[in-house]
């Protein structure tokens, strides 16, 4: 199947129609059973609108296939005291059930490295779930490795 064209773009989170688009992306993912397997909690939602706009490191990106968004991603600066130099942590990236697998998220790993190019990154960083092997393969066709040391921890503050 061809690859359909996807124009990805910046979103501009204090122009409200583009964060609402932004958001409802990021509300099918957390929905979808790769994410959390239930929709964000309003008052979430609430607060993302509240304060992404304000967050300076976030850099939002969203493709469109025509008039339909297809899919999304969540990306934040950080710093790499190892190389003196910004990195590009992808949060959240993911693609529409119904357009998966037709290379939308390859586009917008292709727009993340742009964007991380011109802000003067120096890597891009993710976390990819054991049990996605179809992200595992993309992120490692697109040049993507495990870390050879060091393991991804959490603790839940409330």
């Amino acid at each position: 199947m061809a690859e359909p064209a996807a124009h990805v773009r910046r979103v501009d989170l204090t122009d409200p129609a583009a964060l609402h688009d932004y958001l409802a992306m990021l509300d099918a993912y957390a929905a979808d059973p790769m994410g959390a397997g239930r929709p964000l909690p309003r008052d979430v939602i609430e607060r993302l609108a509240d304060d992404l706009p304000r967050h300076p490191t976030a850099v939002c990106l969203l493709a469109d296939v025509g008039d339909t968004t297809v899919g999304f991603a969540t990306c934040f600066l950080g710093y790499s005291t190892f190389r003196a130099r910004p990195l590009l942590n992808v949060h959240d990236i993911a693609v529409a059930s119904a357009w998966r697998g037709r290379g939308i998220g390859r586009q917008l790993l292709r727009a993340i490295e742009d964007s991380a190019r011109l802000l003067g990154c120096c890597a891009l960083t993710l976390e990819v779930r054991d049990d996605n092997p179809a992200a595992q393969s993309l992120y490692a066709d697109y040049g993507f490795a495990a870390a050879t040391c060091g393991r991804f921890m959490e603790k839940t503050l409330s």
